[in-house]
């Protein structure tokens, strides 16, 4: 039986990971927490729905006070056994029309991104090395790909770009660091999804779609994995403009 963590799991992809997460037998999912600065109706009714297997903790990522805290009552809650996976899913991606010029939205995004992901991560890796699988997933984006960014420069969110790509390069820092205790750290790219960070009906993908092939991923052996970026796989997308062929995107 595995216990997972998922950040920002109110609405959006991160509602469709506990959605997912839940519909599995309990015998393979034991757990799941799902963080939330303010749990959204939907998912207090999985909450309802769940048979005691999912627990709202409040979170906010931005804040360490709040994170310290949740990882206190997380830890009450798992009853002596370790957090087996942590999805650092909460993310804020805002659109800047006019260019890298008139950015005016590096500071938070970087708290949101970057930081709240290092103070999540570091606030539940005590709770990770006492787990089985010492899984960490911090959602990502190709559009943090250094080497597409020219193919990228059409979206117009360069701090989301900019932040994400520093939010890998931390992934790959605690790959580094955790490696000898067996941890799997990964920045994994979900696909464009139909979400409100995504881009709504424009996008590819749903979020429970992004979900399910994300889990697939995150579910399935660790084995190489540990420090790399990679992309889910859906057969008939694999020469597709955004290549869903579950290779590593390049850094």
């Amino acid at each position: 039986m595995v216990s997972y963590l998922v950040t920002g799991a109110a609405r959006g992809l991160g509602l469709a990971f506990v959605q997912k997460l839940v519909a599995l037998p309990a015998e393979e999912v034991c757990a799941v927490f799902a963080t939330a600065r303010t749990p959204s109706p939907e998912l207090q009714e999985l909450v309802k729905q769940s048979s005691g297997r999912v627990v709202i903790i409040k979170l906010e990522v931005t804040d360490e006070a709040s994170i310290k805290q949740a990882a206190v009552e997380v830890e009450k809650k798992l009853g002596g056994k370790g957090l087996d996976v942590l999805i650092n899913n909460a993310g804020v991606c805002q659109y800047t029309m006019d260019g890298v010029k008139s950015m005016d939205d590096l500071e938070h995004s970087f708290s949101v991104n970057v930081l709240g992901v290092h103070w999540v991560t570091r606030a539940f890796i005590p709770l990770l090395q006492k787990g089985t699988q010492k899984k960490v997933i911090s959602i990502s984006t190709t559009l943090a790909s250094i080497t597409l960014a020219r193919a990228a420069h059409v979206s117009p969110a360069p701090a989301y770009k900019i932040t994400k790509a520093a939010m890998n390069a931390l992934t790959v820092q605690y790959a580094l660091d955790y490696e000898k205790e067996g941890f799997t750290f990964m920045a994994l790219s979900p696909g464009w999804l139909k979400t409100e960070l995504g881009g709504g009906d424009m996008a590819d993908l749903t979020a429970e779609e992004g979900a399910a092939l994300s889990l697939d991923i995150i579910r399935g052996p660790a084995r190489g994995l540990n420090g790399q970026f990679p992309k889910i796989y859906l057969p008939g997308w694999e020469n597709t403009r955004h290549q869903y062929d579950g290779s590593n995107a390049p850094w």
